[in-house]
């Protein structure tokens, strides 16, 4: 703000832009986050460091096809494919896993989670054979369920930092470089971009811990929790805001999911891997380290989102570590407490998901007891409700 434009002075335009004398209840933003959010802001309580990322510009992930070679760099991986030179690997599949060796030059990286999370366990021999490969990262900390399954961000990443504190007592300090981190994209714009940006932070300051300087490795994934079986026009356009928040927030990878919910064309697969090359090429936001440092809003949700996700991780360290929790099915609790609220806003429209609960709302067809379960994390998606 300039010397002129005083707070009464802002006050006054935007209640004469808003037509109201209360524009503070219009104006701020409720959250089930537990984040507050002013209605403006004209500095930062403490301005943040560029935050890196590992690779210097974000890899445009697709799913592997046979006409893509040429043109894709970065292909996700399910099945068997020969002679793959020069590209960056996403293996998505334990069997393929087990039979890849990768070579000194080669880009392999693994999207293979070792977690049990029904069991509350590690498999050891998985994780052994995992860290043998070779990979460029070799274990995977997927946290993308959570985020589909209703977790709050905060939980989301307190719940990545506490697994790897789990495979760090586990394998020791030395597997922080060795970890790459699969989280789901939602909705929430700048909440979103200050998700990833958070994580780098305490996920640094876990790694201070033991005397070391690491920067996460995140693969980043379009949210299926807010898109809706007949709405695949409003999908494409919120995945396109997903992937944006993505790149800006400061993702090593990003991967489309397809748009089409209940079913994939080639064309709709092209189409998802599109809205990448579009956002990349044309707006240039996957080459930047930090573009969102510096605006006061993102910067302050970001303090907030770190400040409440590391003291969460302690908070479930203090009572036994990620795996013990999960046993007692605290953290399912934990999760489905906070998805049965979110999808109560839906229910009421609070949260509102265009072609579903507003223009038009859809009649409620499944009770929020028919899609959740306190005793298992499991994805739902909040359309589901009204399908």
């Amino acid at each position: 703000m300039s010397d002129t434009a005083t707070l009464p002075t802002w006050e006054n335009l935007v209640k004469k832009q808003l037509k109201t004398e209360d524009i503070y209840p219009i104006l701020e933003k409720e959250n089930l986050e537990g984040i507050e959010v002013r209605p403006f802001y004209t500095d930062v309580q403490k301005p943040l460091a560029n935050l890196p990322k590992v690779e210097e510009s974000t890899h445009l992930v697709a799913k592997y096809h046979e006409s893509l070679e040429d043109e894709v760099f970065a292909f996700l991986l399910d099945q068997n494919v020969e002679n793959l030179d020069e590209k960056t690997i996403f293996v998505n599949n334990k069997d393929l896993a087990g039979h890849i060796s990768p070579r000194e030059e080669d880009q392999y990286f693994s999207l293979i989670d070792v977690f049990n999370e029904k069991e509350g366990s590690i498999d050891d021999q998985l994780a052994k054979e995992l860290l043998a490969k070779g990979f460029k990262r070799s274990i995977c900390i997927d946290i993308s369920l959570h985020q589909n399954a209703g977790a709050a961000i905060y939980q989301q990443l307190g719940i990545a930092l506490a697994k790897t504190k789990e495979l760090v007592e586990a394998y020791g300090p030395e597997i922080l470089n060795k970890l790459i981190f699969k989280i789901a994209i939602g909705g929430n714009y700048f909440f979103e971009m200050a998700k990833l940006r958070a994580f780098k932070m305490v996920f640094n300051q876990l790694s201070k811990e033991y005397n070391l300087d690491e920067v996460p490795y995140i693969f980043t994934e379009t949210s299926f929790r807010n898109k809706a079986i007949s709405d695949n026009e409003n999908n494409l356009i919120r995945s396109t805001l997903e992937l944006a928040a993505a790149m800006i927030g400061g993702a090593d990878a990003v991967y489309t999911n397809n748009y089409l919910v209940s079913r994939s064309t080639d064309n709709s697969e092209e189409i998802s891997f599109k809205q990448q090359i579009v956002l990349a090429y044309e707006s240039i936001i996957n080459v930047f380290e930090d573009a969102s440092n510096g605006s006061y809003y993102v910067e302050d949700i970001t303090q907030q989102i770190a400040d409440k996700s590391w003291a969460l991780f302690v908070e479930m360290e203090d009572a036994g570590g990620y795996l013990e929790l999960l046993k007692q099915g605290i953290v399912q609790k934990k999760i489905y407490e906070h998805a049965v609220q979110e999808q109560q806003w839906i229910e009421e429209g609070r949260i509102k998901l265009i072609g579903v609960n507003l223009y038009p709302k859809l009649d409620v067809k499944k009770s929020i007891e028919e899609l959740y379960n306190e005793k298992e994390i499991k994805a739902v998606r909040w359309a589901e409700m009204f399908e």
